[in-house]
């Protein structure tokens, strides 16, 4: 696609991925044609820069719409491409004090920017007869292609598909969203039964008193940001310091969830015996992860040190502690540390 952070592979920005128009027309006709465009809300990313692009990406579909590097700029990137090295110039992506020192960004730089977009967006919905952007999600009809911009080569392509009304193909469908669904109570969101809950009850001996405690018990990839929670209790009773090394170890025997071992603190080792989704060990803060296939699956023939066992951006933004995987990383292994 147009978009990426600084931090990606380049192979993978230049070479990867399609433009957000071509998956937002496709994405917001499909569901109208299913009948399930009420039940969702659009939203669409990548590099949107102007008004003009977010009035485009409305009349295709789009209700929503992220921005990354345009804010990014107002605040002062100059996109030098080191989000991973820790070396930025102007002081937003890294970690070290002299080069935050030279950061010059402030929140009305921000605000400005999109009061800005805003209102050219709302020259675009005047000239158009909008009166909100509620009105304008979904009517491609308004768009046209600019015949003075097309050379030999780009004047054989097709935008009907892309320029095609949903309403034309499914009359009489809803084209926004209209439909409330329920994604935040305890009963939705599961929090009540996370894993982190009974890691806490398990390891109160030690967040009393420092007893050291041992625990075990299955995951899955179900279990999202597990040992965050628990190193928040330590963090509140214990500070910055935490407890003593070992103090809390919890064996896992599975697939762990994204975020694995998210700002594990000082005194927490959390051992998996499978493997770890995508941001194990992220904001590591002291805390100990150990990652090591099942022994089942290594006597079974799994050469460990051929194959992954973690996934991408492990140990993300960690600042202290330790971590052992056995086998192989995914992409932006140790990012902005």
């Amino acid at each position: 696609g147009d978009g990426g952070t600084g931090a990606a592979a380049w192979t993978g920005i230049k070479h990867a991925g399609l433009p957000w128009e071509l998956g937002l027309a496709e994405a917001h006709q499909t569901l109208v044609l299913n009948r399930l465009r009420d039940r969702i809300v659009l939203q669409t990313d990548g590099q949107l820069k102007s008004g003009k692009d977010v009035a485009i990406a409305a009349l295709l579909g789009a209700e929503e719409f992220g921005f990354a590097t345009a804010p990014l700029i107002a605040l002062g990137c100059i996109m030098m491409r080191k989000c991973h090295l820790n070396t930025c110039p102007v002081g937003i992506a890294t970690q070290d004090p002299e080069l935050r020192a030279k950061f010059s960004g402030q929140p009305e730089h921000v605000v400005n920017f999109f009061f800005m977009l805003a209102e050219e967006v709302r020259g675009y919905m005047a000239q158009m007869g909008f009166r909100s952007v509620l009105e304008m999600v979904g009517r491609a009809d308004m768009l046209r292609v600019d015949e003075t911009a097309l050379n030999d080569k780009v004047a054989t392509l097709d935008l009907g598909p892309i320029l095609t009304p949903a309403s034309e193909l499914a009359p009489n469908e809803t084209q926004h969203n209209v439909t409330t669904q329920d994604h935040f109570s305890k009963a939705a969101t599961g929090l009540d039964a996370i894993l982190d809950h009974e890691l806490i009850v398990g390891a109160e001996p030690a967040l009393r008193d420092g007893t050291p405690v041992s625990l075990e018990a299955s995951i899955n990839n179900l279990n999202r940001s597990v040992g965050a929670m628990l190193s928040n209790e330590v963090s509140k009773r214990y500070g910055g310091s935490g407890l003593d090394d070992g103090t809390i170890t919890v064996t896992l025997r599975g697939q762990t969830g994204q975020s694995f071992g998210f700002t594990l603190a000082k005194g927490v080792t959390l051992i998996v015996h499978g493997d770890a989704n995508d941001g194990c060990g992220k904001g590591l803060s002291g805390g100990e992860i150990v990652v090591t296939p099942q022994a089942a699956t290594v006597e079974g023939g799994l050469v460990p040190e051929e194959n992954v066992v973690v996934g991408n951006v492990a140990l993300y933004g960690a600042t202290r502690g330790k971590a052992f995987f056995r086998g192989k990383g995914g992409e932006r292994f140790c990012v902005r540390n």
